[in-house]
């Protein structure tokens, strides 16, 4: 059997750039949780800058895909990425935000029923039960912790209480999950019309939402002197002094590129079933170590709300019958190649 060594690379490089992003996302949370829009744009920057060197070759290259439709999935991509960065801004912790951001499939259901008035099966419906029963939990459960964790040098005192702000958190991943999800239907539209184009998506995706940042630079450029006000650290190797959040920021932003690049190629060698889960392991290994390692608060019932959203994302993909069905047809291959071998060995 032929191994595809690109799509194993492809797997190997989601964990290691997905997994290094979340970690270095919470280290940078940790100094400053307002950082989501520093964050967010310093992301789409590199990966613009990127795409424009070696994609766009500076705009010599033409694009497959017409421009009307970039902006609006442009739009759509620039919301959801701006609510979910901004959320850290209200209370929201991290384990809580991974698993609400698993929710993708419950709000692509949704979208699919209510946009192109999809119908799904029992299997499908009760999985996405599963998953919004699991990330209900985990929010009720999260919602008695709250507490304000904005940087001192930012606090704003007001008359709302943190379980406001949280309310607001909470409001804007809802809306960025569910944008999330109509952006994956007008992609499957975009691609079904012109065909698929992954890294001119990607260039355009990240470099067109640009000046839509100017509407937050001042917001930025505060957060971005926390950043150069952090505590320095000795950069390996070469020894100079470099503000530990910056530093931070800065594998961030590499893993970020290194995640979305390994994700694209990965849909492009693999079925769908396989990225699935290949990402939803992916985020699971990320809530593990955010766990364990930063040792976030994570009750019993944090344990069954994602116990709840994981399961209810494999069965949603039908994982345990299409990996029987692969078993079983192996065996079947296996048993007819059988007696040709056999026979071959008599005539030998």
């Amino acid at each position: 059997m032929a191994v595809n060594v690109k799509a194993l690379l492809a797997m190997m490089f989601v964990f290691i750039g997905c997994c290094s992003n979340v970690v270095f996302l919470e280290l940078i949370i940790q100094i400053d949780p307002g950082a989501g829009n520093l964050i967010t744009f310093s992301q789409f920057l590199f990966i613009a800058l990127q795409g424009l060197i070696f994609t766009s070759k500076f705009f010599t290259v033409k694009p497959k895909i017409a421009f009307k439709d970039y902006l609006i999935l442009v739009a759509l991509f620039f919301g959801a990425n701006v609510c979910n960065n901004y959320a850290f801004n209200f209370n929201i912790a991290m384990p809580l935000h991974m698993i609400f951001r698993s929710g993708s499939l419950m709000a692509n259901m949704i979208m699919g029923i209510i946009l192109l008035k999809k119908r799904y099966n029992f299997r499908q419906y009760a999985s996405v039960a599963m998953i919004t029963a699991g990330i209900v939990l985990c929010t009720l459960v999260s919602s008695g912790n709250v507490k304000d964790n904005t940087h001192p040098t930012l606090k704003v005192e007001t008359s709302f209480s943190d379980f406001f702000w949280w309310s607001v958190g909470i409001a804007l991943l809802t809306i960025a999950l569910l944008v999330t999800a109509y952006m994956g239907i007008y992609q499957e539209v975009i691609y079904s019309k012109y065909g698929k184009h992954p890294n001119e998506a990607l260039f355009f995706t990240h470099m067109l939402p640009l000046p839509g940042f100017c509407i937050m630079a001042t917001n930025i450029v505060q957060h971005f002197n926390v950043a150069i006000a952090s505590e320095t650290v000795a950069l390996p190797l070469v020894g100079w002094q470099f503000p530990l959040m910056l530093f931070y920021l800065a594998c961030n932003v590499i893993t970020q590129y290194v995640c979305i690049r390994a994700v694209y190629v990965l849909t492009t060698e693999c079925a769908s079933l396989t990225v699935t889960l290949v990402v939803t392991l992916r985020k699971f290994v990320s809530l593990l170590f955010s766990i364990i390692y930063f040792r976030n608060p994570f009750t019993i019932n944090h344990w069954i709300g994602t116990i709840l959203v994981f399961f209810g994302t494999i069965l949603f993909a039908n994982v345990i019958a299409q990996v029987i069905q692969a078993y079983q047809n192996r065996s079947k291959r296996h048993l007819d190649t059988a007696p040709l071998t056999k026979r071959a060995k008599k005539v030998e």
